[in-house]
């Protein structure tokens, strides 16, 4: 799956619906809704299939100073590369809170202890495991979603002989 957003010749070979508060192609759409923060205007950008904006942002008065800017070709392209920067980051950043690791020294060799938080909404887990230089797994257990991994924690894992902690 290509999540890198289109080029302004992707954009033009697909159908695009092309309203004044409102333009879509077939992976995002751009809404213009009323700021209901004060007088002004916002702009909704919306991937395909998801209820919720990945991102909301100021959007520009028109020229009567009470209507919004319409939406146009260009507005549209800046739109979707800034929201699809936006959620590669936003996922960067979920991967990274959600899967750590720490390197420590073991008996022979050094240690890779790996932390894989599953944030299951009823029952939140964690998977601990070990693996030497080479990628091959030593030992793996689950633990709560809540274990701090960090170099201690790790360490004494790796003392204990993969132990559950």
């Amino acid at each position: 799956m290509n999540d890198n957003p289109p080029d302004l010749q992707e954009m033009q070979d697909q159908p695009l619906v092309q309203e004044p508060r409102r333009w879509q192609n077939e992976k995002w759409t751009a809404q213009v809704i009323k700021n209901d923060d004060d007088d002004g205007w916002a702009v909704a950008m919306y991937k395909d299939g998801e209820s919720e904006p990945a991102l909301v942002g100021p959007w520009t008065m028109g020229r009567d100073k009470k209507n919004p800017k319409p939406l146009d070709g260009s507005a549209f392209i800046t739109l979707v590369k800034t929201a699809s920067e936006f959620v590669r980051r936003s996922e960067q950043q979920l991967h990274a809170q959600l899967n750590q690791s720490v390197t420590v020294n073991g008996q022979d060799s050094r240690i890779t202890v790996l932390l894989r938080i599953v944030p299951d909404e009823d029952n939140p887990y964690a998977m601990l495991s070990a693996q030497d230089e080479s990628g091959d797994a030593l030992a793996e257990v689950k633990v709560a979603a809540s274990f701090k991994l960090n170099r201690q924690t790790a360490q004494a894992w790796v003392d204990a002989e993969f132990a559950k902690p």
